[in-house]
Formats: structure tokens, sequence, C-alpha cells
């Protein structure tokens, strides 16, 4: 068995590749504003968990946020308690978190094999384009993914190295922290399923973990005071302020969010076979290794090894747990995707110096190269409509020049590399050109982008159209709006229609007509604003958006009284 103990070259090999992670997934941070769709959302939350100091229910505005649990966002208002800047706090927890990831793996495949292989896997799982793509977005994923992981690594310690009863009892905790974080951490027991199938078959390396029951339902209690961290506080808090609204969030947060999204899952419609498009796009180029490792997956399976059925068979598992609801979202498959690059693990060393590989990544490095150099040159010619029309939409001086730079720069270091490595070292080309295209992604499209994306712009707009001494009320926003509008601005709900919403505005803003101002979803104005009184703020997020005074609403809907959209009443009828 590998000695636990790094060697002083081996530890200096790991920080050599903490760092590389570090600069990788971390370029950018501090560049960009939250952008949609989850980020506003989670930032906003965390934000307003700081001013008001209510960390244990979050808000979006002054309506409570059920979809989620709040761990995450109070990952990211403490983060900001320690780095006093949001640009860097609402993504800081995403980039702890697929470091921790790394880290694991690493450790996990050194123990099972040997550090030069923990490092392959290192690197091979950096190399995936939706790991370090959710690495670098404030989505909850990377954060659940690092706590199903760390739940892998206890459990396959005490399966396959032990008995390790503590490194079990941290699975388990670590389970419950991934449920308190988005509901799905207990998928990480059903690593038990194939554990005991190969332990009641006699499978190699499997640890003999005979012990006490207490001791195997130690790993349910730390499971259940890791999920009380959370929902012991948040009964209390129900049970000292009974209002409807808390009792309604905490049958939501139980309930509604976790059994019944999976089972009527409302949006995100897809097919069953949709998470196959998923890993030929986003878990590339790790795919690109399976023409090696499936035939010594069946080798080893044949052997039965059981350090590849346990990490393979529960990744198949969590597949195929989420494809059976029609509800379905790419990254909902990424926490399997450590557990398949610990199978690919012991064979990588080899594979990716055969020289069908080697073309393979040549062949990757020139295709996408060529792909983004075209598109960049293309698009800056000025002939191709649809990059037209986006650089319009998106606000871009000059026919959006920089943009279509940028991928330009993104194609052409791809095909650097490809030449620079050529095939004798296609695999280190490979590797370089990818994380060229995340350096050159966060450090230009980053800032390049943000104005537009995140809305920025838009409130920067709006707040000078109206002056800084007006007051602003938002009807059909979205969370980017109040997150980043440049003042204190009066809101009237967000999940209430946006006709409920404009009846309040009017009337909120009737009682000072002269100073205060609406900003509203171009959707919501009719047929109570007059579009000729009003003023255009612009484009983003594919929405337009407008701002009036009292003078632009209608006769009709004075004093707030605004009809239901007619669609409504057609739909009743019908």
């Amino acid at each position: 068995m590998t000695p636990a103990v790094h060697t002083p070259q081996g530890r200096r090999e790991l920080w050599l590749f903490v760092l590389f992670a570090l600069v990788v997934i971390g370029a950018g941070i501090g560049l960009r504003d939250p952008w949609p769709a989850d980020e506003p959302r989670f930032a906003l939350s965390a934000q307003q968990m700081v001013a008001s100091g209510d960390w244990l229910i979050p808000h979006r505005g002054h309506e409570i946020y059920a979809d989620k649990p709040p761990a995450f966002m109070a990952m990211q208002a403490a983060a900001f308690e320690l780095t006093r800047n949001w640009r860097i706090a609402f993504l800081l927890p995403s980039l702890l978190a697929a470091l921790g990831t790394l880290l694991l793996v690493y450790d996990l495949v050194r123990r099972l094999w040997d550090h030069r292989t923990g490092l392959y896997a290192g690197v091979a799982l950096l190399c995936v384009f939706q790991f370090v793509y959710q690495a670098k977005r404030a989505q909850i994923d990377p954060t659940v993914t690092f706590f199903i992981t760390l739940a892998n690594y206890g459990l396959l310690r005490h399966f396959l190295l032990g008995p390790d009863w503590r490194a079990y009892w941290l699975g388990c905790f670590a389970a419950g922290l991934g449920v308190i974080t988005k509901g799905v951490g207990v998928l990480a027991l059903l690593l038990f399923v194939p554990y005991v199938f190969a332990r009641s078959t006699h499978w190699n390396h499997v640890a003999t973990t005979k012990g006490a029951a207490w001791r195997w339902a130690g790993g349910l209690a730390t499971l259940l005071a890791a999920i009380a961290l959370w929902l012991v506080p948040l009964a209390l808090a129900v049970w000292l302020h009974p209002s409807s609204d808390y009792q309604a969030y905490l049958h939501d947060i139980l309930f509604k969010q976790t059994a019944a999204r999976y089972t009527d899952s409302w949006d995100h419609q897809q097919p069953p076979w949709y998470f196959v498009g998923v890993i030929l796009s986003g878990w590339m180029p790790l795919w690109l290794t399976w023409f090696g490792t499936v035939p010594a997956w069946a080798r080893a399976l044949r052997a039965r090894d059981a350090r590849v059925l346990l990490p393979l068979a529960w990744a198949v598992l969590v597949i195929a747990f989420f494809s059976f609801p029609a509800g379905k979202r790419d990254m909902y498959i990424m926490p399997a995707l450590p557990m398949v690059v610990l199978a690919c693990a012991p064979y990588l060393p080899a594979i990716v110096e055969r020289r069908w590989f080697r073309w393979l990544a040549l062949a990757v490095l020139v295709a996408l190269g060529a792909l983004l150099a075209g598109a960049g040159v293309h698009a800056w010619s000025g002939h191709w409509k649809f990059a037209n029309d986006l650089a319009a939409q998106r606000g871009f001086d000059g026919g959006g020049a920089a943009l279509w730079g940028l991928f330009t720069a993104l194609g052409a270091w791809l095909l650097v590399c490809a030449a620079w490595f050529r095939l004798a070292r296609a695999a280190r080309g490979l590797v370089a050109g990818l994380a060229g295209l995340w350096l050159l992604w966060g450090l230009w499209a980053s800032p390049l982008l943000n104005d537009s994306s995140s809305a920025r712009g838009l409130m920067r707009q709006a707040g000078a159209m109206i002056g800084a001494d007006a007051q602003l009320a938002l009807v059909g926003w979205k969370e980017q709006n109040l997150l980043l509008a440049d003042r204190d601005v009066a809101e009237f709900g967000f999940v209430k229609p946006a006709h409920l919403q404009l009846g309040e505005a009017i009337r909120w803003q009737e009682q000072q007509p002269a100073t205060r101002w609406i900003f509203i979803l171009a959707d919501a104005m009719a047929p109570c604003v007059d579009q000729t009184k009003a003023r255009y703020v612009g484009h983003a997020n594919r929405r337009e958006w407008w701002l009036f005074r009292s003078d632009a609403v209608n006769e009709s809907c004075r004093g707030g009284n605004v009809p239901a959209p007619q669609k409504n009443v057609d739909a009743e009828a019908e």
C-alpha cells in the first residue's frame, strides 16, 4: 500500500499542481459581477443576509426565497465578511470547493494507487470543460460536488482501505452537509449498493470492516447531525415566529423542493437521453480516454477489482437517478464526474502516451482552434448577420470588435499549442491549450461582457437618467436589477404577478410624483403606460427595460387600478 507521507519531490509537485489549478480557476475573480441565470439570485440573498443579520432564511427582496437551502448563500456572505468585496466573495465558495474536490480526488487516487497516478487524475479533472466552467461560476453545484466527493472519499477510504471508522463517519457527515446545501448530498450513500454487492461476492480490495452495530449506526447519526445544523435552528425560528410565510418556507424547502421537485419536475424538460449529450460536450476531453479505459474497466471488473467497481457503479447510479425525471440541467450529473475520473485514474499514465490518444488530443486542439479563430475572423469582417445582431444586442461599440478579437485570440492560442507541442507531446499541448483558454476567458471576457451580462451597465444607465436625487422602484424585475441598482429601491414582490406589482408601484409613485420613477420590464407596461412619455433604458439579459414618471400613466390606471393581462382572462375562458 502507498505510504501516506509524501516525499519532498511529491510535495513540490502537489503544490505546483494546486498553484496551477488556482490560477486556471481563479483567473477573472474580481473582474465581473454576478451573471444570470442563478448567480444574481444567490448573491442578492447573501447580500441581504449581511445587511439584515438573518442568515437562516434567505430572501429575494422582501420575499422569502424558498427554492434552495441557505448554506451556499451563507458561504458567500461569510466570504464577504472576510474580503469586504462582493466581486470576490460571490465566487470564492466555488473556487475553494473546486480546489477541495481536486485535492480529494488526488489524495484518494494516491492512496489507492500512487502519487503519480493521483496527479494524473487531478490534471484530468482540471481539464474537463464542465468542471472548470462551473468552478468559475457562482452556482451551488461546485459546492455540493465537493461535499458529495468528500462523502465518497470518506466512504471509499473505509470500504477499500479500512477499516477506517473516522473516515466513514466523516463521509456520512459530509453527505449531510450536501443535503443542507442542495438536497442531493444523500446520493453519496448510494455507494453502499456496489459496496454491499462487492463485499457479499468477495471482490478484491474490499476492506474487512467488521464492527459493532453502533459503529455503522454512527454514520446515520453524523448524517443527521449535519442536517440538524440547519434544520434545528430553522424549526426553532418557525416556532418562535409562527407566521404563515415562515411555515410555508419550512414546508416548501422540506417537501416541494426535494421529493416533489424530483418526481414532478416543472422546468428544464429534457428527454431521458439528455445526459448523453452533456457528457459528449461537457466532459470533453475526458471521454477521449474511454477508448482505452473502457477495455481496461472490463478487464478490471473481470478481475473483480472493487477499486474500479465502486466509483464507476456509483457514477452510473447517479446519472440514472437524474435521468428518470423530466426536468434536467447539465450540471445535475457533475457530482458523478470526480468518481468517473477516479475510475479512469490507474490507466491515464499509459493512455496519454498512446499514439491514438495523442492524435485525438492534437485533433481537438486543431479543430477547436480553427473553429474559434475562424468564427472570430468571420465576425470581425462584418459579413456575419448573427454576429452583427449579437453585437448590437450586447451594445458593443465597433460591431463587437473586442469580442471577436477574443474569439480569434482563443483560437490562435489553441493552434499555437498544436504547432508547438505537435504529436509527440500532444497531451501536454491539450493541457496548455485548455489552461490558456480559461485564462483568456477569465481575464478578457469577464470585464468585456460584464456590463451587458450582469445588468451593471443597464442599472448605471438608469441611475444616470433619473439623477442622483430621484427615487426608484422596480416592476417585473430580475435579481440582477435589485442587486446592481445604484441606490436603495422600492420593490413590490418578485413572484407576485407584474400587474399587481405595477398597481402598487403606481400608488407609491403618486405619493411623490415629481421625484419617483418606475423601472419596468417592457412586457409589463401595457395597457397602463404611455410609451411615448416613457424613456427607454436599454436591452439586457434578452429583455427591454423602460423608465417612466407619473405623467406616463394612463388615466384608467391611476390609483393603481391595473387590470390583469388579457391573455390570462382568455386562458380562464377557455
